[in-house]
């Protein structure tokens, strides 16, 4: 069945007995889809909850639904994965929050480091967490997620460091650690994480970490950690990072 990402509650629901889908989703279902009253969908609530709708009605502006049954299904990370994402060159970062997406990211955090070539003025960047926040969407609809990611505004060096208190753990990946051969700082943490923690994943641009922000990444606790032995290329280290936190705590848990 086709999925609708919904900003009520499932107490909201509870509440008023409805469903109602507005915006760009109307259109897909009554032109894209040609949906009908009567039709079946799955629609996810704002807290995550997933429901099988009904079409009880649907207009140009508006349609309005029913629920047949809470499905109980739930397919995020036990785990809480925060992206952040030193500004990668072209179009990389869409890459990363697609596929990311896909992965089971919970939120995406951009952020302007001094190696990034990349540089945003405010309506561009604006303009460019639009994009980011569609394709968000629209990869958490594929993939059957029960919540559309985050994208937040992209940030300076110092109000990413600035936000890292709010994490329960934080990990920086850095090449000198996986060329040094430090590989075990990162499964440690995701061994260690019970489920419900929220992690923060850094990752640097093309051109990595300058040795001040990997230091002050440190004094604000961050773990600096290898990935591996081999150097990944900036938009593959965040989607290495987060199938290896679902293969700890998805596929190795639930044996």
């Amino acid at each position: 069945m086709q999925r609708y990402f919904i900003e009520q509650t499932k107490q909201e629901i509870a509440a008023s007995s409805a469903i109602v889908i507005k915006g760009e989703d109307v259109h897909h279902i009554a032109n894209v889809m040609r949906m009908s009253p009567g039709d079946h969908v799955v629609c996810c609530a704002k807290d995550g909850h997933e429901a099988e709708c009904r079409i009880e009605s649907l207009s140009k502006e508006e349609v309005n639904l029913s629920v047949v049954d809470w499905t109980g299904k739930n397919r995020e990370l036990p785990i809480r994965v925060h992206i952040a994402n030193g500004l990668p060159k072209g179009d990389k970062l869409e890459w990363i929050i697609q596929k990311g997406t896909e992965l089971g990211a919970s939120s995406f955090l951009p952020f302007a480091a001094s190696r990034s070539v990349v540089k945003l003025d405010e309506k561009k960047a604006k303009k460019k967490r639009e994009r980011w926040a569609k394709i968000a969407k629209e990869a958490a609809e594929q993939s059957h997620r029960n919540k559309i990611p985050e994208v937040e505004r992209v940030h300076t060096f110092q109000g990413l460091l600035e936000s890292l208190p709010s994490f329960d753990k934080c990990v920086v990946a850095y090449e000198e650690s996986s060329k040094q051969g430090e590989n075990s700082g990162f499964q440690s943490v995701i061994k260690d994480l019970p489920e419900g923690s929220s992690l923060l994943m850094v990752f640097g641009p093309e051109g990595g970490f300058s040795e001040g922000e990997i230091e002050a990444l440190k004094e604000k606790g961050a773990l600096a950690c290898g990935l591996g032995p081999r150097i990944l290329r900036a938009e593959t280290a965040p989607l290495y990072a987060l199938a290896a936190v679902s293969y700890h705590t998805e596929l190795l848990r639930g044996e």
